[in-house]
């Protein structure tokens, strides 16, 4: 049985910090392609960053230079690092696995407001 689980999600001010984790069972975690994904309420989901099993990643024009991607395949977990964050930020954060299959985690609730 395939799970993501993220965590790392909550509250912070404007120009705060957070690292999101999300930690994987159940696949072949080091050959898969992950991804962090964000849905804001009215909106529709959107790539965040993605990082290849060789460690190549991409980032949404949005977040570019201020959130990082990163991968610990003995841990099964991929990381993103959120800096310098905006209000228009605010979003649930989705965890993604594919290689062929796709995967999700449940979400974490991630809110920038003063």
């Amino acid at each position: 049985q395939v799970q993501l689980v993220e965590s790392g999600g909550g509250l912070v001010q404007p120009g705060g910090s957070l690292r999101l984790s999300c930690a994987a069972s159940g696949i072949i975690f080091s050959i898969y392609s992950m991804g962090w994904y964000r849905q804001a309420p009215g909106k529709e989901r959107e790539l965040v960053a993605t990082i290849t099993s060789g460690g190549s990643t991409n980032y949404a024009d949005s977040v570019k230079g201020r959130f990082t991607i990163s991968r610990d395949n003995a841990k099964n977990t991929v990381y993103l690092q959120m800096n310098s964050l905006k209000p228009e930020d605010t979003a649930v954060y989705y965890c993604n696995a594919f290689f062929g299959a796709v995967y999700w985690g449940q979400g974490t609730q991630v809110t920038v407001s003063s």
